[in-house]
């Protein structure tokens, strides 16, 4: 028996390029692949054993590599960002692809993601409709309130509260077409806001689910980490454990951008690597550190049931991000929305704190 054989997939929904080094000859080949997972996985317990397959992570998703898994076949689901490729390289088709991830593979120069469970997958495409449900609204909201600017129509007082719904039922357009437009307007606002709703029931469901609910109850203990999201974030982040305080930052790319050849030393804006949507939330709530820090009735219901020392760790940690706040604004001068990256940068390290504590 040789040293098996490494294959890198190039995966599309309806077809799979593989690409074969068998490591007892080191003969690289290359063969089109079933793209169903079952036969895939069939086709592969094909060749010379052991097996190790890479594919890159895309829009097919992780079934295949869970599949693989179950075959008992090797599988790495490589980051597409960290896959090397040479600067002077302008030839690009599934072929190459297919069979620079087997030399990669095989040179262990892939660095993988965490393939996420059945289960945590659904979670993260629950939240994930959520904040694609969140920017929905957003932009139904603009176009009513933009039409009716245009009409001179303005709301003086609290947007989008009781009244302000009340106000805008009550408006009505001399022209028929316009009448017809702004009803069209309304409507889209209603059903994005009553999708929404409907989101974060569910998501206020999945809070209890026995495999998040520790986590959720320590995060949420936190100043600006409401329930919707610390489930966010536990489920975008998964794993907290494969990370550590000082490099959680860099996984949500809060650090800054570097330059360095020679004696010139530049740093730049932050990198905003990572998952995105976890960092706009860690931003948003940082923003919630700017005033002093008081208790309120819905932060003391949050940590109600929390053990006394994650309580007391979260009470830090909004102490010291509020004095971060202001030492960086007052004594640097710098910004507001350049001190609330920084204060999410370390907000970032407090979660990984509570997330990774004993339950």
């Amino acid at each position: 028996m040789g040293n098996g054989t490494f294959v890198g997939l190039d995966v599309h929904a309806r077809s799979v390029i593989a690409g074969l080094i068998d490591e007892d000859t080191g003969e690289l080949r290359l063969a089109r692949a079933p793209h169903q997972a079952t036969e895939l996985a069939g086709w592969l317990a094909g060749l010379a054993a052991p097996v190790r397959v890479a594919y890159e992570a895309g829009p097919t998703g992780y079934g295949l590599a869970r599949a693989l898994q179950d075959a008992g076949i090797d599988c790495l689901v490589a980051a597409p960002s960290r896959i090397p490729r040479a600067p002077g390289e302008r030839v690009k088709n599934d072929r190459r692809d297919a069979a620079r991830l087997a030399r990669l593979l095989r040179a262990g120069e892939l660095v993988a993601v965490a393939v996420p469970s059945a289960a945590a997958e659904g979670a993260r495409d629950l939240v994930r409709a959520r904040e694609d449900a969140r920017a929905d609204l957003m932009r139904a909201r603009h176009r009513l309130s933009k039409m009716l600017l245009r009409y001179g129509r303005t709301y003086d007082k609290g947007a989008w509260s009781g009244a302000h719904d009340a106000w805008l039922r009550r408006q009505r357009l001399d022209e028929p077409a316009a009448q017809a437009s702004l009803v069209d307007y309304y409507d889209a606002a209603l059903q994005a806001r009553l999708r929404r709703d409907r989101l974060d029931a569910a998501i206020g469901e999945l809070a209890g689910r026995a495999d998040l609910a520790p986590v959720v109850g320590r995060l949420s203990c936190l100043r600006g980490v409401s329930t919707l999201t610390a489930v966010a974030l536990a489920v975008e982040i998964g794993d907290w454990h494969r990370l550590s305080g000082a490099t959680i930052g860099a996984y949500l790319g809060l650090t800054p951008s570097e330059s360095q050849s020679g004696a010139r030393h530049s740093r730049g804006p932050i990198t905003k690597t990572g998952n995105s949507h976890a960092r706009r939330l860690v931003v948003e709530a940082a923003w919630h550190h700017r005033r002093p820090h008081r208790r309120s009735a819905e932060l003391e219901r949050r940590r109600a049931g929390c053990r006394p020392e994650v309580r007391e760790r979260a009470e830090a940690a909004g102490m010291r991000l509020h004095r971060r706040w202001v030492s960086l604004e007052a004594r640097r001068g710098l910004r507001s929305s350049v001190v609330a990256v920084a204060v999410a940068r370390e907000l970032a390290g407090w979660c990984w704190s509570l997330a990774v504590m004993d339950d």
